[in-house]
């Protein structure tokens, strides 16, 4: 499987991370197959959130880190081989976001509880905090690192000024930010294209500055998350009526290649030269095997801008 740089630093990653988020009503047989796939397909990058499994039936925070632990069982040898990522500042009760140093620290102390583990490798923040103190963060960082309990520290859905602003105080490079990217959701990659467009929507700049220069610029691994999805929780694009032209030409690509339109989708993404990750975030293990099929396809220039015409962006 392909790699990529993460962050700044030397260490190369897999281009594909299975997610977690969905398995807190799957069977240990269940979630063994689905790690046991994932590793022989060359994944061997795992995220999680401490939000993972709240709304699960008799759930609650950390569920899904629970089961993940509790299924597997991890030997200090094959947990030293994978890479586990994971999530905080998202609260269920009272729906509201917390980057305080108290909720920080605490949320990975209940991370290691429930993943088994001595450390994160990975911690992200989940969503930006309006009410972020900078210096909050970055305490809770200090000693998270210090104390050998997170190697890595990055963000999720985080704008270019949000970044910044974190950096005011966060010393720890950031490694990655998680943002939600399909060849259908794919606005901060469109509004490059349509700059200075003035009748065209993706010529307004959304995300505080182009996301993804920014993150190529800072050396920030790009995470795309719901990498198949038409838009925000509405659904895939996959024989969708909604797109034939896109998916015709998924399935024109797919002959080519002889790979499934998932990993044509997949590559859409991981052509993309600022080395992107795609988190998976299915529990079918067929469709782990078909989108890590297509880590290491090297679409056309022609195809890859012909895929986002298809799914509705103008290349003027």
């Amino acid at each position: 499987m392909k790699t990529v740089p993460f962050g700044a630093a030397e260490t190369r990653v897999a281009n594909i991370i299975a997610g977690m988020m969905r398995i807190a009503g799957k069977t240990d047989e269940q979630i063994r197959t689905l790690y046991g796939t994932a590793r022989e397909a060359g994944i061997d990058f795992f995220d999680h959130a401490d939000l993972y499994g709240f709304n699960h039936p008799g759930g609650g925070p950390h569920l899904c880190e629970r089961r993940f632990s509790e299924a597997l069982g991890l030997s200090s040898s094959e947990r030293e081989q994978i890479t586990l990522q994971t999530k905080t500042t998202i609260v269920d009760e009272e729906w509201h976001y917390d980057s305080s140093y108290e909720h920080i620290v605490s949320s990975v102390e209940d991370s290691l509880r429930a993943l088994s583990t001595d450390y994160i490798d990975v911690l992200l923040l989940h969503r930006p905090d309006a009410l972020v103190e900078p210096q909050e963060v970055a305490r809770a960082f200090n000693d998270l690192e210090s104390s050998g309990k997170v190697r890595s520290f990055g963000v999720s859905n985080h704008t270019p000024r949000q970044i910044d602003l974190l950096k005011t105080a966060v010393r720890q490079p950031l490694v990655a930010n998680q943002i939600q990217l399909s060849v259908t959701h794919s606005t901060i990659v469109a509004q490059g294209l349509a700059s200075n467009m003035a009748d065209e929507a993706d010529s307004l700049t959304r995300d505080g500055g182009g996301i993804v220069d920014y993150c190529r610029i800072n050396n920030i691994t790009i995470q795309a998350w719901s990498p198949f999805q038409k838009s925000f929780q509405d659904g895939v694009f996959f024989d969708s009526e909604e797109y034939p032209e896109l998916n015709a030409a998924l399935k024109r690509l797919s002959a080519k290649y002889g790979v499934t339109p998932i990993a044509i989708a997949t590559a859409w993404i991981t052509r993309h030269p600022a080395g992107m990750q795609v988190v998976l975030g299915t529990t079918s293990p067929q469709r782990v095997v078909e989108a890590a099929a297509g880590a290491d396809i090297p679409l056309t220039r022609p195809e890859w801008y012909g895929l986002i015409q298809a799914a509705g962006h103008r290349v003027p």
